[in-house]
């Protein structure tokens, strides 16, 4: 398995202690959403289409 390349929302500032990361999983269509503060954590993974979905629904915010 390859590991995943995780990247800051732009939403999330760099000194401020609310920061969400996300990763594409490169094998499938599926986004991964981690707390940055919690590395080891929990995560949350989206189907491709489901985060587009969610995208979509929070731009009309």
């Amino acid at each position: 398995m390859t590991a995943l390349e995780w990247f800051k929302s732009s939403y999330s500032s760099a000194d401020g202690p609310d920061c969400v990361e996300v990763a594409m999983a490169p094998a499938a269509p599926a986004v991964h959403v981690r707390d940055s503060k919690d590395v080891n954590g929990a995560r949350l993974t989206f189907a491709g289409a489901s985060w587009a979905r969610f995208l979509a629904f929070a731009a009309g915010r």
